[in-house]
């Protein structure tokens, strides 16, 4: 089985010499993962391109929800609302160590978006819409029940709540995963491998790219049958090096996401409220942090490092205070932030809160494939979109006949658990292991929940390591998952792995300080870095730090 690991870059770039790629994706964001799974199930031979890390993007900057989409019943978006809805259980089954199921509080106030009549009836239609199995439909609670769920609501004017459930996940796993198991099952996959150019026959057929290798510093042709284009807020910037930005464009809004303590912010349950301006916003508690979002507002600033502004915050901090009026929150609170941006199909005299979440497929006259829109929970059958016009335009080739999309029974990396029920007798066998090395349980939840079943290796890994070099258990543990991500989840950097494979650079950042040098001197033996360089990887983490 083929492993997705950072230390045979040279030799993926033979293999892709070899002959014509069958679908060559630029973006590995969940978007392009998910293109390059269900293309290698079907029998494609794939291959993935990022400029920057996987997922670094918006699919590391998201609201952490694979959830049904109950704001667009708002706006009547139907479709969307079933086919996201249905998606959440299938990702849950296939990937059940980084997606869990909450319970969601949607308090209702006198004057506010959702009365108590509005409420019952559209949680009635998104349980329908979605098939929402029946332990987990929707309930009706009194203002008594849902302060007793969440104290902290503002009571004032509160009348009672819906209680739903929707998916919490970790996007930039997802994203991992999705590419782990596409790699595993025959696809090719690099990072920091930036298409610079498009490359034509004298037909003007698009036949493949030009790519820079930004670790190794070279350039390398690659063809391909077909190319897609994947790159979200990039979508169109990509269009424009085929010349074929023509008819809807791009739309992108900015999302901003701020995190704090439990101890300053202590949310008991997560909850879905109205704003003051008509919009809604999500609270949720995740271990010992809560983090609140989010913001939607027109963007046309630097795509790679998305800019939060004074505005960004005031506007989260009133909403927040307003909701949760004991907390009193202020900046000095915000333990980190981040923003991600939403590649939306422009529709004019919407505004950015308006704005359909459908995705969109454009294809060129030179046979160039771009997809836009879409959501995080939709990104599977996105993939199938794709992948049917790919096959679709092989077929008019040379009569392939490829299968249909297999993906909605595909386990996941991490996930391959023969059901669903089998995860959490792992996740205690787990801990029970750990516990016996003395790896706090905390810290192990946590491994679980972002390795899944490859927590057997970081475990094997762990007793490996040097105690006498690493004294502390918790600095061994990080080393062990340190090992595992650069050998099958190409880790390049120190940002990638503390915040695209751990997430701890949103929600651990105390941590990442203080693993920061071993981790630093760790990756400086496996990738023989100067000292010099060293530096420079530290530098960068610390620049994400200070952003926070």
């Amino acid at each position: 089985m083929r492993t997705f690991t950072t230390m045979n870059r040279q030799e993926t770039w033979e293999r892709l010499q070899t002959k014509t790629i069958d679908l060559l994706v630029i973006g590995g964001g969940i978007t392009g993962a998910g293109v390059a799974l269900d293309a290698t199930t079907r029998g494609l031979r794939s291959v993935v391109f990022d400029m920057q890390d996987f997922a670094a993007g918006t699919s590391s900057r998201s609201t952490k929800l694979i959830h049904g989409g109950l704001r667009y019943l708002k706006q009547f978006q139907m479709d969307v609302v079933a086919e996201v809805g249905r998606e959440r259980s299938i990702v849950y089954h296939n990937a059940p160590h980084i997606t869990e199921p909450l319970w969601m509080l949607l308090p209702m106030y006198k004057g506010g978006t959702f009365g108590r009549f509005s409420t019952q009836l559209g949680l009635t239609i998104y349980d329908r819409l979605a098939r929402v199995k029946k332990s987990e439909r929707k309930q009706m609670l009194s203002k008594t029940e849902a302060l007793k769920k969440e104290p902290l609501l503002q009571e004032e004017g509160l009348t009672g709540a819906g209680y739903y459930v929707e998916y919490r996940t970790d996007d930039a796993r997802l994203t991992i995963e999705v590419l782990k198991k596409a790699v595993q099952l025959g696809a090719e996959a690099l990072n920091y491998a930036e298409v610079n150019q498009l490359l034509y026959d004298e037909a003007g057929n698009l036949i493949g790219v030009r790519v820079f290798d930004h670790i190794l510093h070279q350039e390398y042709n690659v063809l391909a049958r077909t190319i897609v284009n994947a790159t979200g807020p990039w979508v169109d910037e990509v269009r424009t090096m085929d010349h074929s930005i023509e008819g809807k464009s791009l739309y992108i809004t900015k999302g901003v996401h701020l995190i704090f303590n439990q101890s300053d912010f202590p949310l008991h349950q997560p909850v879905y409220f109205d704003v003051s301006d008509g919009r809604m916003m999500f609270a949720i508690p995740r271990e010992d942090k809560t983090y609140v979002g989010t913001t939607d507002t027109h963007y046309t600033d630097s795509y790679i490092h998305p800019i939060i502004t004074e505005e960004d915050e005031t506007y989260l901090l009133h909403a927040v205070n307003d909701m949760f009026p004991t907390l009193h929150l202020e900046r000095r609170h915000i333990v980190s932030k981040y923003a991600g941006l939403r590649p939306l199909i422009a529709d004019e005299g919407k505004s950015a809160d308006e704005i359909s979440r459908k995705d969109e497929i454009f294809i060129s006259s030179s046979g160039f494939i771009s997809i836009a829109g879409g959501k995080l929970t939709g990104y599977r059958k996105m993939a199938e979109k794709v992948v049917q016009a790919v096959t679709d335009k092989i077929k008019e080739e040379d009569a392939i006949l490829y299968t249909k999309s297999t993906t909605k029974n595909v386990r996941l990396a991490g996930g391959e658990f023969e059901h669903i029920d089998a995860f959490h007798p792992f996740k205690e066998q787990m801990i029970q292991e750990g516990n016996q090395r003395k790896i706090e349980t905390r810290l192990l939840k946590r491994c679980i929940h972002t390795y899944g079943k490859n927590t057997t290796q970081i475990m094997t890994c762990f007793d490996h390591m040097d105690a006498d070099k690493y004294p502390t258990i918790e600095e061994r543990f990080m080393l062990a998952q340190l090992h595992y991500s650069v050998e099958y989840e190409s880790v390049h950097t120190l940002t990638d792995f503390f915040n695209r494979r751990t997430s701890w650079l949103y929600f651990h950042i105390d941590e990442v300080i203080r693993h920061k040098k071993v981790a630093a001197l760790y990756m400086s033996e496996l990738f023989e870095w100067t000292k010099e360089e060293q530096e420079k990887h530290i530098k960068c983490l610390n620049k994400q730090i200070e952003s926070m």
